[in-house]
């Protein structure tokens, strides 16, 4: 115990331990902070996907009231497996995005991977396994040429893309002969992938995957959160993860509910929800993931960062072409053939203004693969709704052209907003 008016003794001063520097500790961000902190991006312009998933419930509203029908079962499972082969293509568009460039070719590379399949299967005799890794190769191989002219040769990728969507769109009609068109193998693999619902009826695997991904997703909020704060970062409390993933829970068993009082859960569903999830991965938990935002947020940057920019440029438009090709394969079980239209059409349009309309920026380095399926769904909620309305074709190419630019001008004004407020 010291005596007035002398100096404190080492007892007497409080231990480091007794008071941590929040610079290095800094305190858990509670409730409230972290809703002032959304409630400032949101008045910033960064409103994440809410737009969508407002649109969605708005797109549903409306239908539903003018069609009495919209929300029925039958015609929601029709929507989850017409989305299977646009979705995949979006996911690869969503990549080349992130990049900050442009891939015109994905149509044809989906047409042209259908085709080689039809045609090693129906008129080679091929097995149909070996047929569908044949293609799949063969579109990768069409990505590696594109991703070598743009990353090594320093051909724009437009330019490049642009050719390639010509050539694959003659090597498509080349393979197809004059026929034209070849059916699918009658009860094949590519045949199945459009009519297969998983269990059989078994209402099981919808609600399954309907209370599987709802914890996935919250065990992947808490883990991020105990990393930030391990790092000294502030992360967002355990009640606004647990309240996103319950907004989650409720809208997947409402699917769930939906799509079992009708045939259960589609194949193809579950097939873009996998790669959904997995490229969703490979972006936000990999070094590879980071290395493309770092590519597409600024090319010098990243290249000083010991980044090898080439690679990275020609893994994605590999990527890209792979999963354009394995969208080509549900789009030819759709339609029962492949032919020389596959892949034509607003095929691409359609999975670029998916990817924008989801939320991926046009100007490179901000994207998430699951910006991909909530704007194909929006798309082709809007042309079901359309189609059941007996609405013209030239009618949904104009809604669907208003929606993107909508999309794009929402992108524009958040990145002007971000660069103002210096982030």
């Amino acid at each position: 115990m010291s005596t007035p008016g002398a100096p404190p003794s080492p007892a007497d001063t409080p231990s480091p331990a007794a008071s941590p520097d929040p610079r290095l500790h800094p305190p858990a961000r509670g409730w409230a902070e972290h809703a002032r902190a959304v409630r400032r991006r949101l008045a910033s312009g960064e409103l994440g996907s809410l737009p969508v998933v407002v649109g969605l419930v708005v797109i549903a509203v409306v239908f539903q009231a003018v069609t009495h029908h919209f929300l029925q079962a039958d015609n929601l499972t029709n929507i989850t497996r017409f989305i299977a082969g646009p979705g995949l293509i979006a996911v690869g568009v969503v990549f080349v995005l992130i990049l900050g460039e442009i891939d015109l070719s994905l149509g044809s590379v989906a047409g042209a991977s259908a085709a080689i399949t039809a045609v090693l299967t129906a008129r080679q005799g091929w097995s149909e396994w070996v047929a569908i890794l044949a293609a799949l190769g063969a579109a990768c191989v069409m990505g590696l040429l594109h991703g070598l002219f743009f990353a090594r040769v320093g051909v724009p990728a437009f330019v490049v893309t642009l050719a390639g969507m010509l050539a694959w769109s003659g090597l498509q009609e080349y393979v197809l002969g004059d026929g034209g068109t070849v059916n699918n193998r009658h009860e094949g693999i590519v045949a199945s992938l459009d009519t297969t619902f998983l269990g059989d009826g078994d209402i099981a695997y919808a609600w399954g995957l309907a209370v599987l991904a709802p914890a996935l997703y919250l065990a992947a909020r808490l883990h991020t959160a105990r990393r930030r704060r391990a790092a000294g970062l502030t992360a967002a409390p355990a009640a606004d993860s647990a309240l996103r993933a319950g907004a989650l829970a409720v809208l997947a068993l409402a699917a769930a509910y939906a799509l079992n009082q009708d045939r259960g859960l589609p194949l193809s569903l579950v097939v873009l929800l996998g790669a959904v999830l997995l490229t969703d991965f490979v972006l936000r938990r990999t070094r590879y993931g980071r290395q493309v935002f770092a590519v597409g947020g600024g090319v010098e940057a990243a290249r000083r960062a010991g980044v090898n920019v080439a690679r990275v440029r020609i893994s994605v438009f590999v990527l890209a072409a792979f999963l354009a090709g394995l969208g080509g394969l549900f789009y030819a079980s759709q339609q029962g053939s492949a032919d020389k239209q596959l892949g034509g059409g607003n095929v691409l349009m359609s999975a670029i203004a998916a990817a924008v309309i989801g939320g991926t920026s046009l100007f490179g380095g901000r994207g998430k693969t699951w910006s991909a399926l909530l704007g194909i769904l929006v798309i082709q909620s809007i042309t079901t709704g359309l189609d059941m309305v007996h609405a013209a074709q030239a009618i949904q190419y104009m809604i669907t052209g208003a929606v993107l630019l909508a999309a794009v001008v929402l992108d524009s004004v958040t990145r002007r907003s971000r660069r103002a407020g210096g982030r």
